[in-house]
């Protein structure tokens, strides 16, 4: 089965008609993308979009052999004429499916927006999934069988990923590619950092890709460090990394601190921009975790795991820092950075970067600015990918 991509972008398109935003302004030359619109073996067409005749010519495609055309959006008609030789648009009934003289059979998933999502099975067997902008599959019941390809708004419903990992429909060797893409994300190496993050890319209009050939599949990294300053934006980035995957345990490493009202409120805030499936753990104990094989680990942060960690070992005095408290400490440290090198787990590690700031005016603030330093580098010896926020921008260290 081969899919052309007639369009890869959201409903307006790529840049927005009359908007004026950064990433509109970016969206140049092969940047640019059309409303999404799909080609199946020159045969089936999903979404009608205006231009997609001559999308299709430049592709080196024709929609001559169109025998079907299946909406997603939830509008009831395109909002283009037809083309003279096309058959009427229409949309299969969630749950039904349909059968094309050509081979390909489409069955129609209810989404938990408004739309219809499809499934396409071609005459080779090969699976593909589309669903349409801003939405999910309901309802989802696993063990499934991963489809070959999901084609799928990644940027604005990761967590539709995170459903169909859940229930095996998207396996290691799944070709996932963004579609839908918007002006959400600035184009080019950002938006192919992002997207690689949830194991997943973006083509250019007019790519022409076989199903069931992953060699393109980006591999996602296993080990992330995240480094910034106060509100840098360095938890949003790592929180974005792991939102296209399910059961994410969110160990948060700062506890309750009760009375602290203004703690409270930094708690609640986060909390309530996690995805609802992920659970959290309040501890500092991360070696046993990482030791465990289980769902992915999303540790905020560092620098809070290494307060726990001098207060243990009283480092705020000399004396005792000096008859081994230092020692204990770095130990812990070395026994840290041991586990996330031997871990089987999917790990993204928040922690501050203090070392560009003032020079502390107290010796354990000191203190504790030179440990944290040894502690990112020794976490960061150990990772795939290390990113630096700054401005809630991302620069990418490593990987």
């Amino acid at each position: 089965m081969e899919l052309t991509l007639l369009g890869t972008g959201a409903p307006l398109g790529l840049p927005r008609p009359a908007c004026s935003c950064a990433a509109c302004a970016r969206a140049l030359g092969p940047e640019a993308r059309a409303a999404t619109s799909l080609l199946v073996d020159g045969a089936l067409l999903l979404d009608l979009t205006p231009g997609a005749a001559f999308a299709a010519a430049r592709a080196g495609q024709s929609l001559a052999g169109v025998r079907q055309v299946l909406l997603t959006h939830p509008h009831d008609g395109p909002p283009v004429e037809v083309p003279a030789g096309l058959p009427q648009p229409g949309r299969v009934p969630d749950g039904r499916e349909l059968a094309l003289l050509t081979g390909h059979r489409v069955r129609a998933l209810a989404m938990d927006a408004p739309g219809t999502g499809y499934a396409v099975t071609g005459p080779d067997g090969m699976r593909l999934l589309y669903l349409p902008p801003g939405a999910a599959p309901a309802g989802l019941v696993g063990p499934a069988e991963p489809y070959d390809m999901v084609v799928a708004d990644v940027v604005g419903r990761p967590d539709a990923l995170a459903k169909l990992r859940a229930v095996g429909a998207l396996g290691p060797t799944t070709d996932v590619v963004a579609a839908h893409l918007d002006h959400d994300v600035p184009p080019g190496a950002e938006l192919a950092r992002r997207l690689a993050a949830a194991g997943a890319r973006a083509v250019p209009d007019g790519a022409v890709l076989p199903v069931g050939a992953y060699e393109d599949v980006p591999d996602v990294p296993r080990r992330t460090l995240v480094l910034g300053g106060a509100r840098s934006g360095k938890s949003v980035e790592a929180e974005r990394r792991l939102e296209a995957f399910p059961d994410v345990l969110y160990v948060a490493t700062g506890g309750t601190r009760g009375g602290d009202t203004e703690w409270a409120a930094r708690v609640a805030a986060h909390r309530e921009r996690r995805p609802g499936s992920w659970r959290t753990a309040e501890t500092c104990d991360l070696v046993p975790l990482l030791k465990e094989d289980g769902p992915p680990l999303l540790i905020d942060c560092l620098s809070l795991w290494l307060t726990d960690a001098m207060d243990g070992v009283n480092a705020w005095d000399d004396a005792e820092w000096a008859a081994g408290g230092e020692r204990t400490l770095r130990a812990r440290v070395e026994e840290l950075a041991a586990a996330v090198r031997e871990t089987r787990r999917t790990v993204v590690a928040v922690s501050n970067e203090v070392g560009s700031g003032i020079v502390p005016a107290t010796a354990s603030g000191r203190r504790y600015r030179d440990e944290l330093g040894r502690l990112n580098a020794a976490f960061a010896a150990e990772c795939e990918h290390v990113l630096l926020v700054v401005a809630g921008q991302a620069l990418a260290l490593r990987g």
